[in-house]
């Protein structure tokens, strides 16, 4: 490894501090350097926060240290207004001499504009630097703006056997994974914007769908409820995070629960991604059950799946959904077995 591929994987590194915090926004990170030394660092904490540029050139207060410095950026640095000012005028205001970029932003307000502007004030830019590796730390963030859609991630947990169901026959809930595995889920709900389950699943397991073995924010639950059918004795209607229900009923919001009208037809599923589109919402995690989760595989729309193989044996129940991808990771939880695929 150079130097050069040294001070981005430091950005990388450095952005990767604001995951799970950042949404809608990228993650970010920033290094300025200058004769082979760190002169400061800046990550994006938190959105509505200042984006990592900012955070890093605001630490050096010796302006002459710009001279002949590098500011390396895992993505390239915006030309807008947002809800903060543009980071491509405070580079160019500091007189930094050569910037190197590790991919372009895919957003349409930024998208080669802030590349343009840099060039065109006679900074050095050099582009696509160590590419692959930001694209895949912000694979949310380039998905919903290529695909316009939330970034998709499949997960459930099946017995040694090959069942996802877990219900003796008075419904009693067993668990499935073991501790670890639970532990880990909610790591998972706390990285990203939104979770989806099915009526069903409702109905069987009374989720909470929120983080409690885990530090962090809560998702939006969502789940589809065609008849309004399920009761407020439920957690998921409990008020206290934030709830979206698809249902064919014209029902109005109340308190932290949004019911959005859609039509339960065969194009169900790109709506609902359409509508957490409109809303801003990066990421999705679909827990299930069965059914949901095989609809999102009919129709080649994920992006992520990660499956829990458990040491349990069921011998009988729903046989877990079949899916195709490429395997990314194998790891053992215990005597699980965790596989996660890309599409």
């Amino acid at each position: 490894m150079n130097h050069e591929e040294f001070f981005m994987m430091r950005a990388i590194q450095l952005a990767k501090n604001g995951f799970g915090m950042t949404s809608p926004n990228p993650m970010v990170g920033c290094v300025i350097e200058r004769n082979g030394f760190i002169l400061s660092e800046g990550w994006h904490y938190k959105k509505g926060m200042n984006h990592a540029e900012v955070n890093a050139i605001q630490q050096i207060k010796n302006k002459d240290l710009f001279l002949n410095s590098t500011l390396y950026v895992t993505l390239e640095p915006c030309v807008h207004f947002g809800i903060t000012p543009p980071c491509v005028d405070l580079i160019i205001k500091n007189n930094i001499p050569r910037v190197v970029i590790g991919v372009q932003d895919p957003c349409d307000k930024v998208s080669g504009l802030g590349i343009k502007k840099l060039k065109e004030f006679g900074i050095e830019v050099i582009e696509n630097f160590l590419k692959d590796k930001c694209r895949i730390l912000n694979k949310r963030f380039f998905t919903f703006h290529e695909k316009n859609r939330p970034y998709v991630i499949l997960k459930w947990a099946q017995s040694y056997d090959g069942f996802i169901d877990s219900y003796s026959i008075n419904k009693k809930k067993t668990w499935i994974s073991n501790i670890y595995a639970r532990q880990l889920n909610h790591k998972w709900r706390s990285e990203e914007d939104s979770i989806l389950v099915g009526r069903k699943t409702v109905l069987n397991d009374n989720p909470k769908l929120n983080v409690r073995k885990w530090f962090g924010k809560n998702p939006i639950r969502i789940f589809m409820d065609k008849k309004l059918r399920i009761s407020n004795s439920y957690f998921i209607l409990d008020g206290t995070q934030k709830t979206i229900i698809f249902t064919e009923i014209n029902k109005k919001n109340k308190k932290n629960i949004e019911y959005v009208q859609i039509f339960f037809d065969k194009k169900i599923i790109n709506n609902i991604l359409n509508f957490l589109y409109k809303k801003n919402i990066l990421s999705l995690i679909v827990e299930g059950g069965k059914k949901t989760l095989e609809s999102f595989i009919k129709e080649n729309i994920w992006d992520e799946c990660r499956i829990f193989i458990c040491d349990t044996i069921l011998k009988n129940g729903l046989i877990a959904p079949k899916i195709g991808g490429k395997i990314l990771k194998k790891m053992n939880l215990g005597k699980d077995k965790l596989f996660i695929k890309i599409f």
